[in-house]
């Protein structure tokens, strides 16, 4: 049977993200999740379908590929077919082509439970590139005391989270219309077909203001929810917050039915791997992305 290629409407979001969720397994390597996702819809619900590409056999989905910007597909494949030949040449046939899924030139590719398409892409002449760590929290016992207070960001709260996170990913404080577009973003994931999915915790200091803050994924009971992203304010890292918030987001998930809470960080970010660790994770093996040269 043929493989079909297809981009998803936006009304078809929720039901191929709610299958994606199924492939999600504490047996398995981490791979692309519903929150990843989730988190790309702050771009809205129509740039989310146009970035996604799915691949079916006979109305059956058996791979999705996430477009996080023109040169990187982050991928996840059902189970069982992580080992299928015809899967893997299909979704390498469509990397190879102009008019496929990317462009011509470098890319990138996370295709870490799929098994067959790493090695048919390494035979193709991609190599490892960057080093990523997995971490996973088994959420069977529950998390205990939380290091730090924590409350839940609802809409009113917005731009308390997306000043912290501005700082912690750009380093600096944002102007008013900056800020005015990173709290738009988070409403319109907030408002969003995937946000009954998430929820948003801020770490607060004794005073009461944000320190630190994590978004968490629910890919339904049972299975491992995501923490993406998680970020401490530049001028509060070392205090223990970005801990505190990594352990309360465990707990989070734990409320909503989670097996366990994952996450996966640059290797080269020391102080990320530090934090996870510090906040109870264990460290799964070093995983690469896939590159192809320019």
């Amino acid at each position: 049977m043929s493989i079909d290629l297809r981009t998803p409407d936006v009304a078809d979001l929720a039901g191929v993200v709610g299958e994606l969720a199924t492939w999600q397994s504490d047996r398995a390597g981490l791979q692309l999740h519903p929150g990843d996702v989730g988190w790309y819809s702050t771009r809205g619900a129509d740039a989310t379908a146009a970035a996604l590409r799915t691949w079916s056999r006979d109305g059956r989905l058996l791979a999705m590929g996430l477009l996080d910007g023109p040169s990187l597909l982050r991928l996840a494949v059902a189970p069982d077919v992580a080992d299928d030949d015809g899967l893997a040449d299909r979704i390498a046939a469509d990397l190879a082509d102009p008019r496929g899924v990317m462009g011509a030139g470098s890319a990138s590719v996370e295709a870490r439970g799929a098994r067959r398409l790493s090695a048919v892409l390494a035979e193709h002449g991609w190599r490892p590139g960057e080093l990523w760590t997995p971490f996973r929290r088994d959420l069977s016992a529950p998390v205990g005391d939380l290091p730090v207070r924590v409350e839940t960001v609802d809409a009113d709260r917005a731009a308390v989270w997306a000043a912290i996170h501005w700082s912690a990913f750009r380093g600096t404080e944002p102007s008013s219309d900056e800020l005015r577009r990173v709290v738009d973003r988070w409403r319109t994931m907030a408002e969003g077909p995937l946000s009954a999915a998430a929820r948003t915790v801020v770490a607060l200091d004794r005073d009461g203001d944000g320190m630190a803050v994590a978004t968490v994924w629910s890919a339904g009971p049972g299975r491992p929810g995501l923490i993406e992203p998680m970020g401490v304010h530049r001028d509060h890292r070392g205090h223990g917050y970005g801990t505190g918030v990594s352990v309360a987001a465990a707990a989070v998930l734990r409320e909503m039915g989670a097996s366990s809470a994952v996450v996966c960080a640059e290797s080269s970010n020391v102080g990320a791997v530090a934090t996870y660790a510090a906040a109870g994770f264990t460290a799964g093996p070093q995983v690469a992305d896939l590159e192809r040269a320019g």
